[in-house]
C-alpha cells in the first residue's frame, strides 16, 4: 500500500514517507519535499502555485520508474526515494517562511542525499541555494531553466517575490555569478532591466531561440554545464515550468516560443548525467490546468533527472 504524506495525498512516485528521524533515512538515495509557498502575485490572476506539491504527488501515483527510451533504465532498481512532506510555511509572512525553507533545506543537504524540491513559487530557490552555499567549501553554480530572469531587485518592495530570487543569489557570496546560466529565456514579459542586471552580475543567458536554432540540444547542454561548473564545487538545477511553451504547460502562464517537453527533459537528463547536487521544480499552477497535464509532466522531468544521476554514478 502506498504511503500517504498527508490526508489522501500519496508520497511522490509511491515512495516511502520519511522524517529526519526515520530509522531508514540512511537507506534512501533521493529525498523529496514540497514547499507550498506562494508570495506576492506578480502577473495577472496566476495564483495557486502553493497547490503544486500536492497535485504533483497525486499525479505521480500512476507512474513506475521505467524509461524504455533511456536504454531500459528503471530508476527504482537503483534508487530508493523518501518523501519528507512539506516545509511548514507561514502564509503572509515571507521573512519567516524564507527562514523555514532555508532551515528545512539545510537539514536535507546535511543528509547527503539528492534533494528534489517542488514549489510553490520561484522565490523558494533562494533559501534552498543559500542553505547549500553555506555547506560547500567553494562556490555554487546554478543552471536556471525559465522563460524569465527572475532577477528583479524587488516587487513593490518585496525582495523575496517570485520575480526576485536571482537578484538575491547574485548577492550571495558563495554563489559564483559567472557560473549562473539563465537558460530558455524568452518572451516580452521580461523587462529590459532584467537582461541588464544579468549582464552586470556576469551571468550567462541562453535564450529559447538559441537552443532551437542550434539544432543540437546536447551541444547547448554542454555549453551551459561548462559555464555553471567552472570554478564551482556544486551545481544546482532550478526549473520553472514556464520555460516550456504553453502548449506543453497548461498549468503555466501563456508564454509562447518556449521549449518543448522533449527539449526540456533532454536538457535536464544531460545536466544530471554530468552531475548536479540537487534540483527544484516550481510554478505549476494546478488551478489553470483541469487535467493536471503539467503536474503529470513533473514526474517525467524528475525521472529523467534521476536517470541522469544513475548514469553519472556509473561513469
Amino acid at each position: 500500500m502506498t504511503d500517504k504524506i498527508y490526508g489522501n495525498t500519496p508520497c511522490f512516485l509511491s515512495s516511502k514517507k520519511v522524517t529526519f528521524d526515520s530509522k531508514d533515512l540512511d537507506e534512501k538515495d533521493v529525498l523529496i519535499y514540497g514547499v507550498p509557498w506562494e508570495g506576492a502575485v506578480t502577473w495577472g490572476d496566476y495564483t495557486g502555485a502553493e497547490l503544486g506539491p500536492k497535485v504533483i504527488r497525486l499525479s505521480s501515483a500512476r507512474y513506475s520508474g521505467y524509461l524504455p527510451e533511456l536504454n531500459d533504465i528503471d530508476v527504482f532498481e537503483h534508487y530508493k526515494l523518501g518523501d519528507l512532506g512539506d516545509v511548514d510555511v507561514v502564509p503572509a509572512d515571507v521573512i519567516e517562511t524564507m527562514k523555514r525553507i532555508e532551515g528545512f533545506s539545510g537539514k536535507v543537504w546535511d543528509t547527503g542525499k539528492f534533494p528534489v524540491a517542488f514549489g510553490g513559487d520561484h522565490g523558494i530557490t533562494y533559501p534552498i541555494v543559500k542553505a547549500l552555499s553555506d555547506r560547500v567549501d567553494g562556490k555554487v553554480g546554478i543552471i536556471h531553466l525559465d522563460a524569465h530572469y527572475d532577477n528583479m531587485q524587488h516587487h513593490e518592495g518585496d525582495k523575496y517575490a517570485r520575480s526576485t530570487p536571482f537578484a538575491r543569489l547574485y548577492e550571495t557570496e558563495a554563489v559564483r555569478n559567472e557560473s549562473i546560466v539563465h537558460m530558455g529565456i524568452h518572451g516580452p514579459r521580461n523587462k529590459p532591466e532584467s537582461g541588464r542586471y544579468a549582464k552586470e552580475a556576469g551571468a550567462t543567458t541562453i535564450t529559447s531561440r538559441e537552443i532551437r536554432q542550434s539544432g543540437n540540444i546536447q551541444e547547448m547542454a554542454d555549453r551551459a554545464y561548462a559555464q555553471a561548473s567552472e570554478g564551482t564545487e556544486a551545481v544546482y538545477l532550478s526549473i520553472c515550468s514556464d520555460v516550456l511553451d504553453f502548449a506543453f504547460n497548461p498549468a503555466g502562464p501563456v508564454d509562447g516560443n518556449g521549449l518543448t517537453s522533449y527539449e526540456l527533459v533532454e536538457l535536464v537528463h544531460s545536466f544530471t548525467k554530468k552531475g548536479v547536487s540537487g534540483m527544484d521544480l516550481v510554478e505549476i499552477y494546478p488551478i489553470q490546468d483541469q487535467n493536471d497535464f503539467s503536474s503529470h509532466l513533473a514526474s517525467t522531468i524528475v525521472l529523467y533527472a534521476l536517470a541522469g544521476n544513475i548514469l553519472n554514478q556509473q561513469q
